[in-house]
């Protein structure tokens, strides 16, 4: 997808079309398209070309979308959970796995990344009425693998802000929310780390129109990419409308929340009130 993008926007700031690209590798327009759109494998061949015919010439930045076709080509670590792994997720993981810097906004739940594996069988198992148990413990052990990248020597920033009310909804019951709460503690303690929290006191907000995900790359040739899941599909923007529309519902988030050094002090005082109902 990341590639796809790329060379989509180095073809409209040619003023080439898609059938002219798609001739000059031999393939259809809608070839183009599926490429530009991620749906389709690249061959490095076709890569080399169309980046000749949109005049990209300088060595490193060649060699960069070149190398990403060939990253694009190869099997990531998730795809061992093919059979539990919706195809419109799959790309995600990837692209969480390439980023730099994850900022990501959750109404309802921990986001992922910060998730116990309790907490994690209990969101996954809101939809055990047509997932079994088994496929229960494979969705959550592909949720664990995902945050060993936040441990690893090149860790992407993450960047999280929840709404109050992920933290005092009781997924999984009371015991399993103490052990969530005392878990995003010590992940504040995570130098790549940082919790935001937006309280109820702090009324409406930027963030009403529900959870999402942004993700920028170390790569500046690399667009952002905006996340959004639904219930059976997701959406994948990176046009700049888009983009500057998304990024500034995040600061504005940001400030309206908590700053990040009350975050411990909140979670501190949301584990009290939950030892204190017993």
């Amino acid at each position: 997808m990341l590639l796809g993008s790329q060379l989509r926007r180095l073809r409209e700031a040619k003023n080439i079309t898609r059938e002219t690209a798609g001739y000059e590798i031999r393939a259809s327009e809608s070839k183009i398209s599926r490429m530009e759109l991620g749906r389709v494998g690249f061959k490095e061949r076709d890569v080399a070309d169309l980046l000749s015919l949109y005049g990209v010439k300088d060595r490193a930045e060649r060699q960069s979308l070149l190398e990403l076709a060939r990253q694009a080509n190869s099997p990531g670590w998730w795809h061992r959970y093919n059979d539990v792994l919706s195809g419109w997720f799959s790309p995600y993981i990837g692209l969480e796995s390439a980023a730099a810097l994850i900022r990501t906004y959750e109404v309802q739940f921990v986001p992922g990344l910060l998730q116990t594996r309790e907490y994690a069988r209990a969101v996954v198992s809101l939809d055990q009425g047509r997932t079994s148990e088994e496929e229960v413990e494979r969705r959550v052990e592909l949720r664990m693998d995902r945050q060993q990248l936040l441990i690893r020597p090149d860790a992407p920033q993450l960047w999280a802000v929840v709404d109050e009310a992920v933290l005092r909804r009781p997924i999984g019951g009371a015991q399993v929310m103490r052990g969530q709460i005392a878990a995003l503690v010590e992940a504040t303690k995570l130098p790549n780390v940082r919790i935001q929290v937006i309280p109820f006191h702090a009324g409406g907000h930027a963030g009403a129109g529900g959870a999402f995900t942004l993700l920028r790359f170390a790569e500046q040739d690399l667009p952002d990419i905006v996340y959004m899941e639904q219930l059976t599909s997701a959406l994948y923007l990176d046009k700049r409308d888009d983009l500057d529309y998304y990024a500034a519902a995040m600061e504005r988030l940001c400030v309206e929340a908590d700053p990040p050094g009350r975050t411990g002090q909140i979670l501190e005082r949301i584990l009290a009130d939950l030892d204190a109902l017993g």
